[in-house]
């Protein structure tokens, strides 16, 4: 009995093994399967991915590539710089910030996390949310977004800010 299962298992594999030769492994495109594993390490090393993928290469169809000067984040930090600071991504496009309440009105909170969308100075390339925190006691307090004119002062602060930015970038690359 258990040679029999040997060697169905033995013929399995020497049948999947056979099947699962997706071509020339070196250099030479004869059909030439190469033994040395040495050579055989070298050519997936210098193929790349390996078995976990591309890790670490850039996918340039799934993320917004900014550049070093990118104007719209420059004058995100800006025109916010007064919020505290929790996260600021750059290659993943967005910046959180914390909560932040004015003396005037210390049971009320702000909270703004802006999205980079795209690497063009537009209002479309920019996405502001913004939520309020009320506070009646430590233990009791409500969350909800605050209205759409907010977000869009924000944007629009922002997008002004960026456009005098580029403006005088412009002017100092002239010179």
């Amino acid at each position: 009995m258990i040679k029999k299962l040997v060697t169905v298992t033995l013929v399995l594999l020497n049948l999947i093994s056979c099947s699962s030769n997706k071509g020339p492994v070196s250099d030479k495109d004869d059909g030439y399967w190469d033994p040395n594993l040495k050579n055989k390490i070298e050519k997936a090393r210098d193929a790349g991915g390996g078995i976990f993928g591309n890790i670490g290469k850039k996918d340039t169809n799934t993320s917004v590539d900014f550049a070093k000067s990118n104007v719209l984040w420059k004058s995100t930090l800006k025109s916010l710089e007064f919020l505290p600071l929790i996260n600021a991504d750059y290659s993943g496009g967005i910046i959180i910030y914390d909560w932040y309440s004015i003396t005037e009105k210390p049971k009320e909170q702000i909270k703004v996390t802006v999205q980079f969308l795209d690497n063009e100075l537009r209002t479309e390339s920019i996405k502001v949310i913004a939520h309020k925190k009320i506070c009646e006691n430590i233990n009791n307090c409500s969350n909800s977004l605050v209205d759409e004119d907010f977000s869009n002062s924000i944007k629009s602060s922002i997008i002004s800010s960026a456009r005098i930015l580029k403006i005088e970038e412009a002017k100092k690359d002239k010179k």
